[in-house]
């Protein structure tokens, strides 16, 4: 697989520019009031979710997952089931389009994005924020480090609920084109860029687009 431009010159390229300290207190501000309200206003949605899942498909609505968080810290990450039981029976997959493994329900959980929605109790303990890196499983990063060098430099960030590669492709796009995009925003993070992102996200929840 060809190199992308980042990977044929990582050492000038990717390079983390200092982030100021009062963005970073208000970004954990806004992540924690914003999770707070977030989880106050979308519960009765997740419990009617729930119902909806386990009538759709018998098991536990609730799927919790490891991820890797900041400079590579393991935590386990909360959505809303969308893959019927016993999905990975035949080993570890990454999503395609049309995944047969998807629910019915879970088909319209992943368009409108509503399955991350128990990803805010992970924003308010601070494993997550609003915006940045989507975070992947251990295995992914150890299989697309093989062919996608500094794949890992993901991690300089805490992981998002939403982020650059989300909104410029979603699902659709290859480990390598997300890195890209990524790191774009790594270099590029601000708060006029967070909220640029989170002001695009809700276009992509209501058309649906880069869905799986």
């Amino acid at each position: 697989m060809n190199q992308t431009g980042l990977e044929k010159n990582i050492s000038q390229d990717i390079v983390l520019r200092r982030v100021s300290p009062s963005f970073i207190v208000l970004k954990r501000m806004g992540d924690i009031l914003g999770s707070i309200i977030g989880i106050i206003l979308t519960f009765p949605i997740m419990v009617f979710i729930c119902l909806l899942i386990v009538i759709d498909s018998p098991g536990s609505p609730i799927f919790i997952q490891e991820r890797l968080g900041l400079h590579g810290k393991s935590f386990k990450i909360m959505k809303l089931r969308s893959m019927r039981m016993n999905a990975e029976e035949n080993g570890v997959q990454w999503a395609e389009k049309n995944d047969q493994r998807i629910t019915k329900v879970g088909h319209f959980l992943r368009k409108s994005r509503f399955d991350e929605l128990p990803q805010l109790l992970n924003i308010l303990k601070g494993e997550m924020s609003f915006v940045g890196p989507r975070p992947e499983r251990p295995c992914f990063y150890n299989e697309f480090e093989k062919y996608i060098p500094h794949f890992r430099y993901r991690l300089k960030v805490k992981p998002g609920l939403t982020g650059w590669a989300q909104i410029m492709g979603g699902y659709d796009l290859l480990p390598e084109q997300k890195l890209d995009l990524d790191i774009e925003y790594i270099k590029k993070s601000c708060l006029s860029f967070d909220l640029l992102i989170i002001m695009k996200t809700f276009k992509v929840v209501f058309t649906g687009e880069g869905a799986r």
